[in-house]
């Protein structure tokens, strides 16, 4: 992946050099010319082409904004019942993650989400136990990270 973002760089500065002209337009155009030119010599890469992977990353920010954005009202409507009805849980959540930074990168956006919290992640980093503000049915709260965070993280690491 490295190697297709420095090859499309290096066309887009050498279609400035042949058109003598040092503007960010040239670059741009050559850029774009960079990006078809993979595009065309992808099966002689081995890996699928960088921008996939870009659009994967692009994918996941969005899907933590709409998430962040949906706990926060969720959190607010706790805190401002004016009952405290809720059903505080710590729960196992099953992963199928292999790499340090997928397991980082999930406990991180499950922390950074309010209303829940990764209190402990196991030795053989297979599970994660994760602490709720309010979980009606623990089956949800784990298919719901399941669906939205892990399959987001496996696409931006294996796209």
């Amino acid at each position: 992946m490295a190697f297709q973002i420095l090859l499309n760089f290096f066309i887009a500065v050498v279609w400035m050099f042949l058109s003598s002209s040092m503007t960010v337009t040239t670059f741009v155009i050559g850029y774009i010319i960079g990006l078809i030119l993979l595009i065309m010599m992808r099966r002689f890469f081995t890996e699928s082409l960088y921008f996939e992977w870009l659009w994967a990353a692009f994918k996941l920010t969005l899907l933590f904004i709409r998430e962040l954005t949906l706990s926060n009202i969720d959190v607010l409507r706790v805190v401002l019942r004016p009952k405290l009805n809720i059903q505080p849980r710590i729960f196992a959540l099953p992963t199928e993650l292999k790499r340090d930074w997928e397991i980082t990168l999930l406990s991180s956006l499950i922390t950074l989400t309010p209303g829940t919290v990764v209190v402990h992640v196991s030795d053989d980093q297979k599970t994660l136990y994760v602490h709720a503000i309010d979980a009606d049915d623990v089956q949800d709260a784990i298919d719901s990270i399941k669906n939205t965070f892990e399959k987001a993280i496996k696409e931006v690491s294996r796209p």
